[in-house]
């Protein structure tokens, strides 16, 4: 269990910190793509790096969603996720330190790469069901893309250019959380009003990631591969 968790902690720090230093320094004048595709980028290397040691979770929503799918133990959900959201949190310390040592420019703050939602932003509903159906959709794509029926080695891949996706959909909405480690570490830094907008961040994603997972788990005949079931069918 002590390799795992250090295997989620580090992943969370590495998407924490893409997510930190892409909006933070690069957003502000390459625009939203640049944060998109630092994700995905970042997942896909932190799923093929120790993707084999604790499933590259990364995420409380995809650990919640992932149990619903009947692919990780209950048991093991609340360690993963304390080591998920300390892992951001670090992240995002790490990175509130370099901006406060930026040179005068055009840098982005806490508050404007936090999740929010009210006056001057999306309103609840709507960022709301952005995260869950985003986050269940997610999921899909995670038990999916690791059946025993998928094609080996492609699973990051798929994972990475998903994420992608979905910040280049939803950072408009709700600056693209669907992953409530990610939520907490950039509020953490945020203030006032990104604290008390979190708690959505964390309902919506872990609602959609469990929808997922359920889902999922009644699309994927995952134990019988395909050929056991061709020679079921054929009687061989």
């Amino acid at each position: 269990m002590p390799r795992r968790l250090g295997a989620e902690f580090i992943g969370t720090f590495m998407l924490v910190s893409s997510v930190c230093g892409a909006a933070l320094f690069s957003a502000p004048s390459a625009g939203l793509m640049t944060v998109a595709f630092a994700i995905g980028a970042a997942v896909l290397a932190m799923a093929y790096a120790v993707g084999h040691i604790s499933g590259a979770h990364f995420n409380p929503a995809v650990t919640c969603g992932l149990v619903a799918a009947g692919r990780f133990k209950g048991a093991d959900a609340i360690p993963y996720i304390i080591a998920q959201v300390v892992g951001g949190a670090v992240a995002a310390a790490v990175f509130y330190v370099i901006l406060s040592g930026a040179p005068p420019g055009k840098w982005n703050d806490f508050l404007a790469i936090s999740n929010v939602y009210g006056p001057g932003h999306f309103p609840l509903l709507q960022v709301a069901l952005t995260e869950a159906v985003l986050t269940a959709l997610f999921l899909i794509v995670i038990v999916g893309a690791t059946s025993p029926n998928a094609p080996a080695g492609f699973a990051p891949i798929a994972i990475g250019l998903t994420l992608t996706f979905i910040h280049l959909v939803a950072i408009p909405v709700s600056n693209a959380s669907v992953n409530p480690a990610r939520a907490t570490a950039t509020a953490i830094f945020g203030g006032r009003t990104a604290f008390s907008c979190l708690w959505i961040f964390w309902v919506a994603p872990i609602v959609g990631g469990i929808i997922g997972g359920y889902l999922s788990r009644w699309l994927q005949e995952e134990e019988v591969p395909v050929a056991v079931l061709a020679q079921r069918a054929t009687g061989d």
